[in-house]
């Protein structure tokens, strides 16, 4: 389903080696930080990170985006758990906090999912701890009903979350 070559779609492109600045603001930043277990803190880690990306789009196994904003990378949008057989996968997301409030994210969802869709996928995910109030507004406004709650799926540095989890299913009439 997916493309030899990871496209650049509207806002989303491929990440470079020059973004390892917005890699590190991002994974040292509180906010950001407080949802990931991922830590990176260094150079040398934010390149490691940034060159994965190659490898885990032509195996299938995953895909990330920089969300751009007047060229400059200022968030990430990626797949996870790519499910061919089933044409379900899960999205994820971050901006960075200067990036908020723009409406970047949902944009950035909404162009993802149309690729998504137009490729076959018959189901889009996306989760976030219940304490992540901010991220929730962010899956509502792009459209993702809140399906449910997953009761302490997650181990974050705080401790277990409860999660929510939001779907799209494709449709005719999207």
């Amino acid at each position: 389903m997916l493309a030899p070559e990871q496209p650049t779609l509207d806002n989303l492109r491929p990440w470079r080696p020059t973004d390892v600045p917005t890699v590190i603001a991002a994974f040292t930043n509180p906010e950001i930080e407080q949802w990931h277990v991922l830590r990176i803190d260094t150079t040398g880690e934010a390149e490691a990170w940034l060159a994965q990306w190659p490898h885990r789009w032509s195996s299938g196994e995953a895909a990330s985006w920089a969300v751009t904003a007047d060229g400059a990378a200022v968030g990430q949008i990626g797949l996870r758990h790519i499910d061919q057989t089933n044409a379900s996968v899960s999205l994820s997301y971050w901006m960075l906090p200067t990036a908020r409030g723009q409406g970047l994210a949902p944009r950035a969802i909404a162009t993802l999912e149309r690729w998504c869709f137009d490729l076959g996928f018959q189901r889009i995910a996306l989760q976030h701890s219940t304490r992540n109030h901010p991220s929730c507004r962010v899956a509502e406004k792009a459209g993702y009903p809140l399906e449910g709650t997953l009761r302490s799926v997650w181990q974050l540095a705080d401790g277990r979350h409860d999660v929510h989890l939001h779907a799209r299913i494709n449709s005719v009439d999207r």
